[in-house]
């Protein structure tokens, strides 16, 4: 960076944009080679070639910030908009499960039986499981916030513990989902109902895996000592995420296992 005449970074050329593309396309084609042909190789390679894309892509990322001194307020700054603005996209992207699932419900048509839920189809209970999730899931913002003031104020044990906190609920947060799905009495192909519930719950179960992995991350770099009170974007994009997924799911309880009921 002494030999630059400005605050930028000028990434250097990497493989790992070219291989995730490869990868993703490998996972896709693996899909429909999984659904129609129940040959799971392609999936499988294309599983593996992400998760080793992933890992070598974000190792460079931590390189650059943590050990190159890359990262300076000019390139944070920058980072912070690209997090706010990937974070407005993904609520833009629940937003049109949220569209589906009110043009369908508030007006029910003949096909559906003019009700909603539709005839034949037994809603889970809001009080039981949707519930205590709802609880897991408001512990784990609390849990996370106290971490982040726990960094910013240069406590290191309670970062470590508050964070273990986090990722612990989160985890129980996708076991308890996972258990919900095989207790209803509808699947996937039931309608719309089915639709929308499994679509759009499962996404959210889908980015609660993410950000479990993000905070997990962020959990061994904080034990090697990688982020420090005045240097830690990538705890608080981690933390961001984890606040954006925590509000999603309030509007999905209260919409489709509650007022959906």
């Amino acid at each position: 960076m002494t030999h630059q005449t400005h605050p930028y970074h000028m990434v250097n050329p990497s493989p790992w944009p070219l291989t995730g593309a490869l990868s993703a396309l490998l996972m896709t084609s693996g899909l429909a080679l999984w659904f129609h042909f129940n040959s799971m190789i392609v999936l499988a390679l294309g599983m593996i070639t992400n998760v080793m894309t992933m890992y070598q892509w974000w190792r460079d990322v931590v390189r650059e910030s943590t050990y190159q001194g890359h990262h300076t307020l000019k390139v944070q700054k920058g980072l912070r908009y690209g997090m706010i603005l990937f974070i407005i996209s993904e609520v833009l992207f629940f937003t049109g499960f949220f569209w589906a699932f009110y043009h369908s419900s508030l007006a029910p048509t003949h096909d559906l039986g003019g009700s909603w839920p539709p005839t034949g189809i037994i809603p889970l209970n809001p009080l039981e499981v949707p519930l205590l999730n709802t609880s897991v899931l408001l512990a784990s913002g609390v849990s996370i916030t106290w971490a982040h003031h726990s960094l910013m104020e240069g406590n290191r044990t309670q970062v470590i513990q508050a964070l273990s906190i986090t990722i612990i609920l989160g985890l129980y947060f996708t076991l308890l989902q996972t258990s919900e799905y095989f207790e209803t009495s509808f699947t996937i192909s039931d309608g719309i109902y089915g639709s929308t519930f499994f679509v759009a719950t499962g996404f959210h179960g889908l980015h609660v895996i993410i950000g479990s992995t993000f905070l997990i991350v962020c959990l061994f770099r904080q034990l090697v000592h990688h982020f420090t009170s005045q240097h830690h974007f990538g705890f608080e994009a981690a933390a961001w995420y984890w606040h954006f997924v925590d509000v999603v799911w309030l509007f999905l309880y209260v919409s489709i296992y509650w007022w959906g009921s």
